[in-house]
């Protein structure tokens, strides 16, 4: 009985440590022997010592902390304070999780800290003004993507947009979506399978959260060179917003104010050469859609696409056709 008292005594203390202390915060060895007893554990001084030089030598970074009095405190963790609430901004910033699952999954990062750590992250949390979806489907999806993925299947679903009144509506006539899943990607809030179309020879993508009835088939998943070789990273800094198309290379005119914009769109190895003391001339591969030239826009006069000049004339187009609804 003595032994296990002493396994539960250990096991409690650690606990204790974990959930009460962290680099800024002890508990005194008055505390620790309260703590215990609260636990119904009886404790003196010289024995709480050498169970706290026992939990070191298992491998937790225990600290005499310089306080008066004295207090110890688990000072390491897996996650520093700084991290857990990077990792809660994620959380609370990702459209494609519920209000319920943001707050289920805060709370489990919570409890990687401390208590102090946890108080601090709760007056962080603003999880019902964001947009968040509306049911917890895409979770399910993203991890049935993954085993399609895995298996080398592909998957079978229908696609929905909304209409003007807001419902959800089959598109393709509700037709069934037969494709071979390639990755997935998380891009503004919002997760994206990226899929082969074997028809077409392309890659389009769906937003996760609009597919229903989502299933992994019996077809095994299309494999060739173009897959194999697929670049996510380069497909993300080529599309707008996940819309896919053709890609072609372009020359766009910067202006030196915008210049941090145009780093952050398509990284700072992007090629470019100075034009003159205020101007770089910036060569990019895009894909033209409609959200291009929507990001365009937001630049004004700042940035000028020069070439290709089929492109040139599609944007005025796009420009003129704006203009012309007002």
């Amino acid at each position: 009985m003595a032994g296990e008292s002493q396994k539960l005594k250990l096991l409690n203390l650690a606990k204790m440590l974990y959930e009460r202390t962290d680099e800024s915060h002890g508990l005194t060895c008055p505390e620790i022997i309260a703590g215990l007893a609260e636990a119904g554990i009886e404790a003196e001084r010289k024995s709480v010592y050498r169970d706290l030089d026992a939990l070191r030598d298992f491998g937790l970074d225990i600290a005499k902390l310089p306080t008066h009095p004295v207090s110890y405190a688990l000072v390491s963790r897996t996650f520093t304070a700084a991290e857990l609430m990077l990792l809660t901004d994620a959380v609370q910033s990702s459209r494609f999780l519920t209000v319920r699952m943001a707050h289920r999954l805060t709370e489990g990062l919570a409890s990687l800290g401390s208590c102090h750590h946890a108080a601090a992250l709760s007056k962080n949390v603003h999880v019902e003004g964001r947009i968040k979806m509306q049911n917890e489907s895409v979770f399910h999806h993203v991890d049935t993507l993954h085993e399609a993925i895995r298996r080398h299947r592909q998957v079978a679903f229908r696609y929905v947009k909304h209409d003007v009144n807001k419902r959800p509506q089959p598109q393709g006539g509700g037709r069934i979506y037969c494709e071979t899943p390639v990755c997935l990607i998380y891009s503004e809030g919002c997760y994206y399978l990226i899929a082969y179309n074997e028809k077409h020879d392309s890659f389009p993508s769906y937003r996760v959260d609009r597919m229903q009835g989502l299933r992994i088939t019996d077809e095994a998943a299309v494999r060739n060179e173009r897959i194999a070789t697929f670049d996510a990273a380069t497909y993300t800094s080529r599309t707008f917003s996940m819309f896919g198309g053709e890609t072609t290379p372009a020359t766009l005119l910067v202006e030196e104010s915008v210049m941090s914009a145009i780093i952050d769109r398509f990284g700072k190895d992007v090629e470019s050469a100075p034009v003159d003391a205020t101007h770089a001339r910036v060569h990019v591969t895009v894909a033209a859609s409609p959200v291009f030239f929507g990001w365009l826009a937001q630049f004004g006069t700042s940035v000028r696409l020069e070439a290709p000049s089929a492109l040139s004339r599609q944007y005025a187009d796009y420009l003129r056709g704006i203009a012309d609804s007002y």
